[in-house]
């Protein structure tokens, strides 16, 4: 899968132009909001864990941390991340590129909630160049996402300090 897959997918919603590719790495939160011109905040990073036998993706701002504790509440396992392999062969996206679009068929794709601070975000779209600025009712739509969840920690105000 990876970029392709994904530019496939966004060609078929008319929006495979909004795609940014760029000449420098947005593998990282850092590398990527450079890339952009934002905040790391608002990068929407996708990290993978497998809960049971199934891949999940959460999606989760820049800044945030998964909480280990919330993520048990939730998933009622503990946060185990996907392995570099394991990536590629269960969600179809290499680490630094992992994305909620064009995954494979199973994969369970989670929004947290430290991206409702923002109207805007950039998640990647398959490969450790790009990324593609999505509103958030764009982002649950396109990522064809379960649910919103609130597994991480350190964004908020409070948790700062």
């Amino acid at each position: 899968m990876s970029i392709e897959a994904v530019r496939t997918y966004f060609e078929t919603l008319g929006i495979a132009g909004r795609i940014l590719e760029f000449d420098e790495s947005s593998a990282t939160v850092e590398l990527a909001a450079h890339a952009v011109g934002c905040a790391p905040a608002r990068i929407a990073k996708t990290l993978s864990f497998r809960v049971g036998e199934t891949p999940v993706l959460i999606v989760a701002a820049g800044d945030a941390k998964v909480d280990n504790a919330r993520f048990k509440a939730q998933f009622h396992t503990k946060a185990k991340m996907l392995t570099p392999d394991e990536a590629v062969t269960l969600i179809g996206h290499a680490v630094g590129g992992v994305c909620p679009f064009a995954v494979k068929d199973g994969v369970q794709v989670y929004l947290d909630a430290s991206l409702k601070r923002f109207e805007t975000v950039y998640p990647a779209c398959g490969s450790a160049n790009s990324a593609i600025e999505l509103t958030l009712e764009e982002l649950e739509r396109l990522s064809r996402f379960d649910a919103w969840v609130d597994v991480c920690k350190a964004w908020r105000t409070e948790e700062q300090g």
